[in-house]
């Protein structure tokens, strides 16, 4: 799942970043409100972190020309203000919630669970996108953050879940290292790392070593794909 994080205060941003992509989460940062809305209204993202107080363009407007645009992403606000006026003017804006900082990143992240839970549950209703994923018996939930194969429990870690996830969602196609790198490590590419092949390594060992067909298989000189054949 990618999350959007526009929030000019460097140590939170850092932080709330460093949290969440140890959490299993890709995410995109922007540190001031331009920039961030250019990514909101361009990209597609599951839910979004927006500061009120922000360079060039404040947090609420963000939201505002989101919703004029029918984007209906679930948004956070953060901010230092603590008045009810300002926290109903958040809301009335078309925030989906309202955190006082200082905050604890364990009640952030509960937030954050909350709303996809909720998000997720009104597209399923409507017949949109669901939060589990399930390919050739591999069945992947989004929200529960857990693996099943052939009804077998895979323990995954974070990252080998970020990984495994934007695998299956690109399900037939053959996605580069570099695209890896970008989606599921928010790194520009570096060559000389070896991260990308260490990872599908270990996530083979989970995914395909017990089971008689493989599902992650490396395409020479391209890079990897899912798919069971």
């Amino acid at each position: 799942m990618r999350i959007l994080l526009i929030e000019d205060d460097q140590i939170i941003a850092n932080f709330i970043v460093k949290g969440l992509k140890e959490s299993g989460y890709c995410v995109d940062h922007a540190a001031n409100g331009l920039d961030g809305l250019d990514l909101a209204l361009n990209d597609s993202y599951d839910i979004g972190i927006f500061d009120v107080m922000l360079p060039k363009l404040d947090g609420l407007s963000i939201i505002e020309k989101m919703r004029e645009q029918k984007i209906n992403t679930p948004i956070i606000i953060l901010s230092a203000k603590r008045s009810i006026d300002d926290r109903v003017k958040g809301l009335q804006s078309g925030g989906d919630d309202y955190l006082i900082k200082p905050f604890s990143f364990s009640e952030l992240l509960a937030r954050i669970q909350a709303h996809l839970r909720r998000f997720n549950s009104s597209n399923e209703a409507n017949g949109s996108e669901t939060t589990q994923l399930t390919i050739h018996g591999l069945s992947l939930d989004l929200l529960a953050r857990t693996v099943f194969r052939e009804g077998k429990k895979i323990d995954l870690q974070p990252k080998e879940f970020a990984l495994l996830e934007y695998l299956m969602r690109n399900a037939e196609r053959v996605v580069s290292k570099t695209m890896i790198m970008e989606r599921v490590w928010n790194y520009n590419f570096d060559p000389q790392t070896n991260v990308v092949e260490a990872r599908i390594s270990k996530l083979r060992e989970k995914v395909d070593k017990n089971f008689n067909t493989p599902l992650i298989h490396t395409i020479r000189g391209l890079g990897y794909v899912f798919k069971n054949r």
